[in-house]
């Protein structure tokens, strides 16, 4: 298993990762498997979708303010309640296929942590799984 950091600079934003989780895939030498990918945080994520429009990123977070709004009542006392449901949406892990010694990626995809009670330095695992 490989860990990397990831340094976030808003409280909802999303960073690509993609270029690391490839990194790992190379430095594996694994030719054919299968990448997992989780988040240890419960106000965090990670996403799979466009990465060729940046609009497509505040489109994402737009559209999770707009269904998880702060103004709710929320009971959790350290008020990043959204983050929590946010983080329960979008998910805390992924898994893609490797092919030929690549992701499995379709020609816009990239993959996104996903911030949601940021800014904060956060942690992602990556597994790799021979087969």
């Amino acid at each position: 298993m490989t860990l990397f950091d990831v340094k976030t600079h808003a409280k909802d934003e999303l960073i690509d990762i993609t270029s690391s989780v490839k990194n790992i895939i190379t430095n594996s030498q694994v030719k054919n498997g299968v990448c997992f990918i989780y988040v240890p945080h419960t106000t965090a994520g990670v996403t799979i979708n466009e990465n060729a429009d940046p609009s497509v990123k505040s489109d994402i977070l737009m559209a999770l303010r707009d269904i998880v709004p702060d103004s709710l009542p929320y009971r959790h006392m350290e008020g990043n309640s959204p983050g929590h449901v946010k983080s329960t949406l979008v998910g805390c892990s992924t898994s893609i296929l490797i092919n030929n010694s690549s992701l499995s990626l379709g020609t816009w995809q990239g993959i996104f942590f996903c911030e949601f009670d940021g800014p904060r330095n956060r942690k992602v695992f990556v597994k790799i799984i021979p087969g």
